[in-house]
């Protein structure tokens, strides 16, 4: 393994708090040599701020090793868009907002999502995410997005693994959503491995069609993923 693609909410920390040995599995991570990206489908800051927080809360971290679906979303539009509906995240979502996106969309508009996140875990629960509110737009202007990207769309993978500079038969990907961060890897052939400290638990995995390589109680425990790639 040369590379580790890492979620962050409801893997590292949940809400403002660093989750129970979080810091020892990047170590633990970092020591088996491995570069590690931080990624979150959370659009509304970029690397530099997603790094800053990381190592304030005492896992030291450079901001090319961040990123975020606002990051990935804002590489996208300038590669590929001009006039374009931008749906994401926000606290003050509400009426207005749908009528502007009702006013902005044409036939010429592209409408695209940052991420599809319906949730996303805080310290008190869940909250809803980007996708809930790309949800109200599309059903407000009569169509779905053209794109949404963020995890596990093919311009994340691309863009993550852009950053790693790795293939994706020697990254792991680490995270607590099967339908975001473990089906992008799954879809690329990485060695998928779910915490259960965010979102997914073990009945989920009944009913989905992506089966992790690994599920592990916590990041803390991802050394018992890397011994055992050691072995094989």
């Amino acid at each position: 393994m040369r590379g580790a693609i890492v979620d962050l909410d409801g893997t590292v920390y949940r809400g403002g708090s660093l989750l129970p040995g979080a810091a020892e599995g990047v170590e633990r991570l970092r020591n088996a040599g491995l570069d590690v990206l931080f990624f979150s489908n959370n659009p509304i800051e970029d690397g530099t701020a997603y790094a800053a927080s990381l190592t304030e809360l005492g896992i030291p971290v450079s901001p090319a090793e961040a990123c975020s679906a606002g990051v990935v979303t804002a590489a996208y539009l300038r590669e590929h868009r001009a006039d374009v509906l931008v749906a994401s995240w926000t606290p003050e979502f509400d009426y207005d907002d749908m009528q502007a996106a009702l006013d902005a969309v044409d036939e010429g508009t592209a409408f695209l999502g940052t991420d599809p996140d319906r949730t996303f875990p805080t310290e008190d629960g869940f909250v809803p995410g980007s996708g809930a509110i790309t949800g109200a737009v599309a059903a407000v202007v009569g169509r779905d997005p053209d794109a949404v990207l963020g995890k596990p769309s093919d311009a994340a993978l691309e863009f993550a693994l852009d950053r790693l500079g790795a293939p994706p038969e020697e990254c792991l990907v680490v995270g607590d959503r099967l339908d975001t961060d473990l089906a992008m890897g799954d879809r690329a052939g990485m060695t998928t491995v779910l915490v259960l400290t965010g979102v997914a638990d073990r009945e989920d995995l009944a009913d989905s069609d992506v089966r992790p390589d690994y599920v592990i109680d916590r990041l803390g425990d991802v050394g018992s993923v890397l011994d055992d790639l050691a072995r094989g």
